[in-house]
This record gives C-alpha cells, structure tokens and sequence, in this order.
C-alpha cells in the first residue's frame, strides 16, 4: 500500500470512529478484528495482558522500535506503527507537531 492510501485510510478510520488514531486504538481494532482475547494478543506480542489492555486504554505508549516490532508479529505496515508510535509521544508531551509521512529508508 502506498504511503498515501495509507493515509487516507487512516483518515477514514479516524472519521469512522469519531477519535483521533492512536498506537493503542488500533491496537484494540486489530485484536478485535482477529477476534483474540487480550491474552491471546498478549502472547502473540510477547507482553502481558495488563500491557496490552494499559495501551488500549492509552494509559501506555511504545517506542517506535517495539512499534515496527508489533507491526512485523502482526504483519501490518511497519511505517504507520512507527507514524503512530511517534504521534503518541508528541501527544503526551503536548507538542503541538504532526508525524507526517515517513517513507522506509
């Protein structure tokens, strides 16, 4: 998928939901879609259940390396982890900074 489908697939799933997309909510929707318990997801990530439900809930972030981690487990795109791993960060900080594209070197 080019870098700008994916964008604008990431801009439906925000429209769709009404929230903002985030590392933890696209978690949620990957292991609701794949229809896994949260212990179930947790082992296929190698953490615990109360990791996986602290990011769900945005209690918690990742680094942008355990993100391309989860992306490569999961077999999603590794950028747009990353993209959102990062955005979480700056969110948390209160920077006022968008991830834009980033391209795989």
């Amino acid at each position: 998928m080019s870098i700008k489908k994916a964008e604008k697939t990431l801009t439906l799933l925000e429209e769709i939901s009404g929230n903002k997309l985030t590392i933890g909510s696209c978690l949620w929707s990957i292991r609701e879609c794949e229809e896994m318990t949260q212990i179930v997801f947790a082992k296929k990530l190698d953490i615990s259940r109360q990791y996986v439900c602290d990011l769900e809930k945005g209690r918690r972030g990742i680094s942008p390396s355990m993100a391309a981690t989860f992306a490569k487990k999961l077999g999603y795109s590794q950028v747009q982890f990353i993209r959102l791993a990062l955005q979480d960060e700056l969110d948390r900080a209160g920077l006022p900074f968008e991830v834009g594209d980033l391209r795989a070197a």
